[in-house]
């Protein structure tokens, strides 16, 4: 038989490839794959360590593209999107990018995302998960129009203390005075895109959102740009080695959708989960406020704070107690990590009051797999600020040049 085999039917190959699929399928020497919201992305390329000290000393491309995105449009985009989601809306200027969650009545968290405002009444929402069901009927009443537009924008994470010089070189010119949740539109080589300060590592980075047909070239351009910095693509197995350390919790790890938990006492509000921050009382009425003022004035029952475990064993999925005996537990690890960079045993995890108080010490029990041998080991645990994580460069405007 001659020529390239025939492609298999769409229902025995059910994920779909992202626009970069040609130049991650080329690089990818582990034949490591994993499903994103119905896309085909790349757990680790070459080794999880090549990539982590990649975006932690040079610079990484990462494939966003699976990333759900949706368009906000209408007289009532503003004042929809301030009912949706806890933080105030009206204060985001066009031109900026705004870190969000949205809850249902009971004070629930649904989801966490992006709000990108392009204009007066033009937003981009973005999410891990598909939301088109929540955001149709939180839209009831409003004058607006909301439509996914994921497969419409390809996208690509370029993160590392020497992205801004790749992205200099690449053609971006200005880049450097983009400054932390900005965004700004360039053309290179007659290609339209979109540049935003953000990313999910908690390091210096940014994001660009592209047309499709351009992404392939994008990505060739791109690795010429940065081959003297080091530039190479990164899996979501490094990824999730930054973002513990940058301290960002990561949906169906650190926390489930009320729309998907089934037993009682399951889900988390966004004051349980330290994200107190983005909930904002002063603004006018939002989805899920009144239960967020009375667990505010009642006080928390638990949170999801950071930890430092004492040895060099990550605690994962470790069971916390509130003595070194395990007599009285206290709470669960949802991620852990020994630190390359940190040089530390760090850890997310919910624990019950009042054990969650900075400075309080709780013991994790952490099993080992010793050549098919479990062994128990009872590590302390201190309970310490988040981020783990966090260089001077990330917020620096200019950044240094690398």
């Amino acid at each position: 038989m001659t020529g390239p085999y025939p492609s298999p039917p769409h229902f025995r190959r059910p994920l779909l490839e992202t626009p970069f699929h040609a130049r991650e399928r080329e690089l990818q020497l582990a034949d490591r794959f994993v499903p994103w919201a119905g896309y085909t992305t790349v757990d680790v390329y070459t080794t999880v360590e090549q990539e982590y000290f990649a975006v932690r000393n040079a610079a990484t491309l990462y494939d966003l593209t699976p990333m759900v995105k949706y368009r906000v449009r209408g007289p009532d985009a503003e004042r929809y999107l301030n009912r949706l989601v806890t933080r105030d809306v009206r204060r985001l200027k066009a031109g900026r990018v705004s870190y969000v969650v949205w809850c249902n009545d009971a004070g629930h968290l649904i989801d966490d995302g992006t709000v990108f405002r392009l204009g007066a009444d033009d937003f981009r929402i973005c999410t891990a998960e598909r939301q088109l069901d929540w955001f149709a009927d939180s839209a009831i009443g409003f004058d607006v129009a909301i439509e996914e537009v994921t497969a419409e924008i390809a996208a690509l994470a370029v993160q590392g203390p020497t992205s801004c010089h790749v992205l200099k070189r690449f053609g971006l010119e200005g880049i450097e005075r983009l400054r932390p949740f900005e965004l700004a539109d360039f053309t290179v080589a007659g290609r339209p895109l979109t540049a935003s300060r953000t990313g999910f590592t908690g390091d210096l980075g940014y994001e660009l959102w592209m047309r499709p047909e351009h992404a392939l070239s994008v990505w060739d351009d791109l690795m010429r740009a940065g081959q003297s910095r080091g530039l190479r693509p990164m899996g979501s197995l490094a990824l999730n080695m930054a973002r513990i350390e940058a301290g960002f919790l990561m949906p169906n790890v650190d926390f489930v959708s009320a729309e998907h938990t089934i037993r009682i006492d399951r889900e988390r509000t966004p004051l349980e989960l330290g994200l107190g921050w983005l909930v904002d009382f002063d603004k006018p009425h939002f989805t899920g406020r009144r239960a967020l003022l009375r667990q505010r004035d009642r006080g928390l029952r638990r949170l999801l704070v950071g930890l430092d475990v004492a040895g060099n064993k990550p605690a994962h999925n470790a069971l916390l107690y509130a003595d070194a005996a395990g007599r009285r537990e206290v709470g669960s690890v949802t991620s852990a990590l020994w630190s390359p960079t940190c040089k530390r045993n760090i850890a997310l995890a919910i624990i019950d009051a009042p054990h969650h108080a900075t400075g309080s010490t709780v013991w994790a029990d952490i099993y080992l797999n010793r050549e098919l041998v479990w062994e128990r080991r009872m590590a302390a645990a201190t309970v310490v600020e988040r981020p783990f994580f966090a260089p001077e460069r990330r917020r620096a405007t200019p950044p240094a040049d690398r």
